[in-house]
């Protein structure tokens, strides 16, 4: 082959490659788009493995206490939640078997009460829900556990029982088998809480660290049904205490009985609903030993008993006498009762020890009417009541007996 030939050869070759390079080229900037990996997020390349991972689902609602999953939570816990509608929104607790849990629902403050104490040692579960929102999830879902039972338990109870009936007088009682500290007193009052039906106001007074009385703020209306709800159990009481359990009483008001005892005429009025019955002459305590002036109530009743003050005052002063128609109305030993050696001076001078002296006669009326509960008020003696000497809490106004209150 001569020169020109062969140069002509090498000539077309050389196009024909460029031409494929060419073709490979435009086939390499036709091939990406949609269809490339880099565009699907995939593997394989640094431009996948950078992609932002998408936003979660925003919710309307979530619960804030307790935690999910909290273990150790207290009995009595509430719920709360955060809400967008708080108005439209719905609590649901249920128990380990799915039941359903009383309580209530404060949309105010975006809390759920229970209506009873939770079970010790059990598991519950929350649904809070509200209305549905674009792109929102409307429904959340939590769960916790109760704390086992505590070793550390105190008792609660009542000094009132179901069924009775008492005087418009009467405190109602709550003791506590250990001093309950006072930062924790205001939430063992919000636990206590009294229905009277027809309602009347009132209020509960730290005694003693051990107990706490109620009473409204003038005497009970005659008749009245009275209800009483201590939810104690698992409530904090200080130092690892809690409240053992928790109690109800239902009970009923009876007549109104009031007697007023005046040291200056030394007579007993009675009044029953209001009305006059009877006035009776009393012997009060004398100067050495005076009747205290204030206002109590009858705590307890004994149609025979025995006083016995030897020890007490010594073989002097001191005495062990047989006593009918006892009728206590201080701690301190002060009684209405009959004394028949009295008889001669009563409603004329004091010679007692202290008590409210009537004739056995008016001592067995007196008995037969009057209930726990009743009010006596004495007044003109040279010794004023002092305060927790007896059920004292009529001897203060009601301004100061808010006072004893842990709310207030």
């Amino acid at each position: 082959m001569d020169g020109s030939r062969r140069a002509a050869r090498r000539r077309w070759r050389a196009a024909v490659v460029t031409l494929l390079a060419g073709t490979l080229l435009l086939t390499a900037a036709c091939s990406g788009g949609d269809d490339s990996p880099s565009w699907q997020g995939g593997g394989g390349n640094a431009a996948a493995s950078e992609s932002p991972s998408p936003e979660p689902t925003l919710s309307t609602v979530a619960v804030t206490s307790p935690a999910t999953d909290a273990t150790d939570v207290e009995a009595w816990s509430e719920v709360k939640y955060n809400s967008e509608d708080p108005e439209n929104t719905t609590v649901q607790v249920t128990d380990a078997k799915g039941e359903e849990v009383k309580g209530t629902l404060d949309k105010d403050e975006n809390v759920w009460r229970p209506a009873e104490s939770l079970e010790w040692g059990k598991k519950y579960s929350v649904t809070v829900t509200t209305p549905e929102a674009e792109g929102k999830n409307n429904t959340t879902t939590s769960s916790f556990t109760v704390m086992k039972k505590p070793a550390n338990l105190v008792r609660v109870s009542s000094f009132l029982g179901d069924g009775q009936t008492v005087g418009v007088g009467m405190p109602l009682i709550i003791r506590f088998g250990r001093a309950i500290p006072e930062k924790y007193r205001a939430d063992v009052e919000r636990k206590m809480t009294v229905t009277a039906t027809p309602a009347q106001e009132g209020v509960w007074h730290w005694t003693s660290p051990t107990e706490v009385h109620y009473r409204p703020k003038v005497y009970w209306k005659s008749g009245s049904k009275v209800f009483y709800k201590v939810q104690l159990k698992g409530v904090k009481m200080g130092d690892g205490w809690y409240g053992r359990s928790d109690l109800t009483v239902d009970m009923k008001i009876g007549r109104s009985m009031i007697m007023t005892v005046s040291n200056k005429t030394k007579t007993m009025t009675v009044k029953q609903d209001g009305k006059v019955i009877k006035t009776i002459p009393v012997s009060l305590g004398k100067p050495k030993t005076p009747s205290s002036s204030g206002t109590m109530v009858v705590i307890e009743k004994k149609e025979h008993t025995v006083f016995d003050t030897l020890d007490e005052l010594g073989p002097e002063e001191g005495y062990r006498t047989e006593i009918d128609y006892a009728q206590r109305i201080t701690w301190s030993g002060q009684f209405i009762h009959a004394a028949p050696w009295s008889e001669g001076v009563q409603g004329r001078s004091n010679v007692s020890h202290g008590c409210v002296n009537v004739s056995m006669a008016m001592g067995k009326w007196l008995f037969d009417r009057t209930m726990m509960g009743d009010v006596i008020t004495v007044s003109g003696t040279e010794e004023k009541l002092k305060n927790g000497n007896g059920w004292t809490d009529w001897n203060m106004s009601w301004e100061e007996y808010k006072k004893g209150s842990a709310l207030n």
